[in-house]
C-alpha cells in the first residue's frame, strides 16, 4: 500500500521505469477475467503505488477497479487499503474534497473490522490533508490519537512520520516547542524503520522550527542537509521544499537576490514532480519578491501562474465539494455521539436499577444484622474490658517493636562508626599500656641514679604522650563530625575540606556494607588534589551525595560480585582535582554498569534499578538536586557489565 505523500517522492525515477514494463491495459483485462482472484487486486494496488507520483490519474483508474473487486470478494481489509490508495491519488491531483471522502469511509471500515494499523494509518492520512488545507487544529485531532493507535502496536513503531506531521502542524501554530519535540521524537524513532525518505523531511522540518527560534545559521544549515540527503535519493519534493524555505529565510534578511535564486529553484523542482501546491508556494513568494525587485513583467507573470494554481486547487466547485463532505462528516459524527449518549444512559438506568436491588438487599442484610446485634450486644460488653486489657497489651509490645528498630537502626549505624574508631583507640590503649611500663622504669632509674637512662625514658614518654593526645583527636573528630551528620541541616554554605569530608563518608559508608554483609570486601583508591584548599558548601548535603553515590557502587559491586563464578576484585576509586575555577570529584566502580536502556532515567524521582524493597529510587535525584543547587554538574559514563563512573562538577567560590 502507499504510504505517506512526503516520504515515497524519492522513488519516482524508479517508479517511471517500472512503469515502462507495465502494460496497464493488460492488468485492467485481467481483472476482468478473474474478477474474484485476490493476487489481481494486490498486483493492481502494488502497481498504483509504482506510478501514482508519475501519472496519479492512471493510478486512480487501477484503485477503483480495486475497489470493486474488493467489494464483491468481501475483503474489508483490501477495500479500505484501496480506498487509502485511491484518496492519495486523489490527493496528488488536487481532489481533496473526493480525498477525504474515501478516507472518511476508509476509516470507517477499519474500526468495523477492528484494524489497529489500518485505522492509525488511515488517520494519518487525514491529518496530512488538513495539514495541506491549513486546518492544523482539525490536523492534530487525528494525527495525535493516530501516534496512540500506533504506541499500542506491539513491535517496531510505525509512527514516526505522524510524530513529524504533528511537529509539522504545531510549526504551523508558531508552537515552536512543541513542534521540536514531535520532530525530535520522529527523527529517533525514524532510524529502526526502512524509510531513508524520512530524514529530509525531518531535517527541513527541524530547521523550519530552528528559524521560529531566530536560529537562522541553524536553520541553514538543516535546510541544506535535507537538500543533500533528498538530492542523494532523486526526491524533488523535500528539495523543492527545503530550497522554498531557504528562500524564505534569505526575503526575512532582505536579501532578495538570493532570495529569487532559491525560489526559482524550488519552483522549477515542485515543477517537475508535478506538484502544484510547491508550484503556487514557490511561485507566490517569487511574485513577492519581484515586487520588491520593482520587476512587474515577472510579477505579472508569477501572479498569473499563482492564480491558475489556486483555481486548480482550491476553485469554488471544490471548496462547495470539500464544504459539503465535511458537513457530512460532522453530523455523521454528531449521530455517532448521540448513539453513544444513547447508550451510555440505557447503561446508567440499567445500573440504577442494579444499585437498587443492591441497595434493597443491603437493607434487609442491615436489619437482620441489627437483630443479630441486639442479642450480642451484651456478650460483646463483657468482652469490653477483656479487649481493653488485649488493647494495652498490645500498645506495651508495640512500643517495644519500635524501640527494638531503632536499636537496630542504630546498631548499624554505630557499627561503621566503631570500625572507623577502633583504630585510634587501639593506638590510645596501646601507648598508655607502654607509658604505664616506662613510668616504672623511670622510676627505677631515678632510684639507681641513672640520669642518662631516665632522661632517655622520659624523652620516649613525651613523644607516647603526643601520639596518645594524636589519636585522642583523631577518635574526637570522628565523634564530631558524626555529630555534625546527625545535626538537622541549616542549608548555609561553609569552607569545608572537600578532601577529608568524601574520604570520611567513603570509610563510613564502607563499614556499613561490611556490617550487612561480613563477606564484602572491596579495595578503596584515592587521589586526592591537595591544592584544592577549602571549598564553600554545605556539608550535610555534599555528604548525602558521597553516601549515595557510595552506597550506590559498593552494592553492584557486590551484586557483580554475587553472580560470577572467576576471580573479581571489588574496587572503588575517589578521585578530586581543580581545574580552573571548577572542582571535578569522581567516583567509579568496577560493578554491573548501568544497561543502555534506563541511562537516561536514572536521576528521575522514584526510578531504581533495584528490587522491590531495597531502594527508592530518590538517592541520585535528590543528589542531583543538591549539585544543582551548588550550581555544579551531575554526568555519569558506564559500560555495562564492566564499570560506571560519576562526576560531580562544583564551582569553587
Amino acid at each position: 500500500m502507499k504510504f505517506f505523500l512526503f516520504f515515497v517522492i524519492a522513488e519516482i525515477l524508479t517508479t517511471t521505469a517500472c512503469c515502462q514494463t507495465i502494460n496497464i491495459d493488460s492488468l485492467i483485462s485481467r481483472a476482468a477475467e478473474s474478477p474474484d482472484d485476490t493476487t489481481v487486486v494486490l498486483r493492481m494496488l502494488d502497481y498504483s503505488n509504482k506510478i501514482a507520483f508519475s501519472d496519479p490519474a492512471k493510478a486512480l483508474r487501477l484503485d477503483g477497479i480495486a475497489i470493486d473487486m474488493a467489494r464483491r470478494l468481501n475483503k474489508h481489509d483490501l477495500e479500505a487499503e484501496a480506498l487509502n490508495s485511491a484518496a492519495e491519488d486523489n490527493h496528488f491531483l488536487g481532489n481533496y474534497a473526493e480525498a477525504l471522502k474515501m478516507q472518511f469511509e476508509a476509516l470507517q471500515i477499519n474500526r468495523q473490522i477492528k484494524n489497529l494499523s489500518g485505522e492509525a494509518e488511515t488517520l494519518g492520512l487525514i491529518g496530512i490533508l488538513y495539514n495541506e488545507l491549513s486546518e492544523y487544529r482539525q490536523a492534530l485531532g487525528y494525527l495525535i490519537p493516530a501516534d496512540s493507535i500506533y504506541q499500542k502496536i506491539p513491535g517496531i513503531y510505525a509512527g514516526c512520520f505522524v510524530l513529524a506531521n504533528i511537529g509539522d502542524a504545531y510549526d504551523s501554530l508558531g508552537i515552536a516547542d512543541s513542534a521540536l519535540y514531535y520532530i525530535r521524537e520522529s527523527y529517533y524513532k525514524y532510524a529502526e524503520t526502512d524509510r531513508p525518505h524520512l530524514k529530509s523531511f525531518l531535517l527541513n522540518h527541524i530547521g523550519s522550527v530552528y528559524a521560529q527560534f531566530g536560529k537562522r545559521d541553524s536553520a541553514l544549515f538543516f535546510y541544506t542537509s535535507a537538500i543533500t540527503n533528498s538530492r542523494l535519493l532523486n526526491d524533488q519534493l523535500n528539495t523543492a521544499m527545503s530550497l522554498k524555505r531557504i528562500a524564505d529565510l534569505y526575503s526575512t534578511r532582505g536579501m532578495n537576490d538570493s532570495a529569487i535564486y532559491y525560489a526559482k529553484q524550488s519552483f522549477v523542482a515542485a515543477k517537475s514532480i508535478p506538484s502544484n501546491l510547491h508550484m503556487l508556494r514557490a511561485g507566490d513568494l517569487l511574485a513577492v519578491l519581484y515586487n520588491k525587485s520593482h520587476k512587474p513583467d515577472s510579477v505579472l507573470l508569477y501572479l498569473q501562474t499563482v492564480m491558475a494554481l489556486k483555481d486548480s486547487l482550491y476553485g469554488p466547485d471544490k471548496i462547495h465539494k470539500l464544504q459539503v463532505l465535511l458537513l457530512d462528516e460532522q453530523q455523521r459524527q454528531n449521530s455517532i455521539r448521540q448513539q453513544e449518549q444513547d447508550l451510555r444512559n440505557r447503561v446508567k438506568y440499567i445500573l440504577l436499577i442494579a444499585a437498587l436491588s443492591v441497595f434493597l438487599l443491603i437493607a434487609f442484610i442491615l436489619l437482620r444484622a441489627n437483630r443479630l446485634k441486639q442479642k450480642t450486644n451484651e456478650q460483646l460488653q463483657q468482652q469490653k474490658i477483656k479487649v481493653e486489657a488485649t488493647l494495652q497489651e498490645l500498645k506495651s509490645t508495640q512500643a517495644q517493636l519500635i524501640q527494638s528498630e531503632k536499636m537496630a537502626s542504630l546498631g548499624e549505624l554505630t557499627a561503621g562508626i566503631a570500625h572507623e574508631i577502633q583504630n585510634p583507640l587501639n593506638f590510645i590503649n596501646n601507648f598508655s599500656e607502654l607509658n604505664k611500663e616506662l613510668i616504672e622504669e623511670a622510676s627505677q632509674a631515678k632510684a639507681e641514679g641513672n640520669q642518662q637512662e631516665l632522661n632517655d625514658l622520659l624523652d620516649t614518654l613525651k613523644e607516647n604522650q603526643e601520639k596518645i593526645n594524636q589519636h585522642g583527636q583523631r577518635a574526637d573528630a570522628i565523634v564530631k563530625g558524626m555529630l555534625q551528620h546527625t545535626r538537622s541541616n541549616t542549608g548555609i554554605k561553609e569552607p569545608s575540606n572537600i578532601n577529608a569530608l568524601a574520604d570520611e563518608y567513603l570509610r563510613l559508608a564502607y563499614h556499613g556494607m561490611r556490617t550487612k554483609d561480613k563477606s564484602f570486601n572491596a579495595t578503596l583508591q584515592t587521589d586526592f588534589d591537595n591544592s584544592i584548599g577549602q571549598v564553600n558548601i554545605v556539608p550535610q548535603d555534599i555528604g548525602r551525595v558521597f553516601l549515595n553515590l557510595y552506597n550506590n557502587a559498593f552494592y553492584e559491586m557486590l551484586e557483580k560480585k554475587k553472580s560470577i563464578n572467576g576471580d573479581y576484585e571489588p574496587t572503588l576509586i575517589l578521585s578530586t582535582i581543580k581545574r580552573g575555577s571548577m572542582l571535578y570529584i569522581s567516583v567509579k566502580d568496577n560493578g554491573r554498569g548501568i544497561p543502555k536502556n534506563v541511562i537516561d532515567k536514572i536521576f528521575h524521582p522514584f526510578f531504581t534499578t533495584k528490587p522491590p524493597g531495597q531502594g527508592t529510587g530518590l538517592g541520585l535525584s535528590m543528589s542531583y538536586d543538591i549539585v544543582k543547587a551548588h550550581g555544579g554538574e551531575f554526568t555519569v559514563e558506564t559500560k555495562e557489565g564492566e564499570c560506571t563512573e560519576f562526576v560531580v562538577r562544583i564551582p569553587v567560590t
